[in-house]
């Protein structure tokens, strides 16, 4: 079995940009750079034959390019004891779209999707017993936050092993939008 994952990664300097968001709230534990990424798809333990079928599934996923800004934070889930700091994506329509031609790729290779709605984002922390007055600053701080537009031209695979240290990321597949 492998878990595996569907994903963008951000530009260096996008990362670089925001990778300290989130380190002064007491029980936030921030996502290292090199692993910051705005998930599409999490797909969960597959076995080896669903793998393949996967990788070569995706390559029928046609998209051209587009742009994207990081803008805005908030908190995973909206309403109780705030768990994942995140930062938000606009516009999200074009990313919106990426994503269901996945699902529906996904589909015809027997890929069950999840039906929750989409709500695009790249996880900053995740908290434990962080004070709300702390994130409730966090947010306020940091509602104006935008970074330079970059341009999405590709979607990645990946698989992830659960470490003591957390997850470790694996790149699988690289696809190119556009072609």
């Amino acid at each position: 079995m492998i878990r595996l994952f569907i994903a963008v990664e951000l530009p260096p300097d996008i990362r670089s940009y925001i990778k300290d968001l989130g380190r002064g709230i007491p029980g936030a534990r921030p996502i290292r750079e090199e692993q910051i990424h705005l998930t599409l798809n999490f797909l969960g333990e597959v076995e080896g034959t669903m793998f393949k079928d996967i990788r070569e599934c995706l390559l029928k996923v046609k998209k051209n390019p587009f742009p994207i800004q990081i803008s805005g934070v908030g908190h995973f889930p909206p309403r109780g004891k705030p768990r994942v700091l995140w930062a938000g994506v606009t516009p999200a329509d074009e990313l919106i779209c990426l994503k269901k031609r996945i699902d529906k790729e996904l589909l015809t290779c027997g890929v069950k999707i999840d039906k929750r709605k989409f709500s695009p984002h790249i996880t900053l922390a995740r908290l434990r017993d962080s004070p709300i007055q702390r994130v409730t600053a966090f947010l306020a701080g940091n509602s104006f936050l935008k970074t330079p537009e970059f341009t999405v031209d590709s979607f990645h695979l990946f698989s992830s092993r659960l470490g003591r240290n957390g997850a470790i990321h694996t790149l699988e597949e690289s696809y190119e939008l556009g072609s």
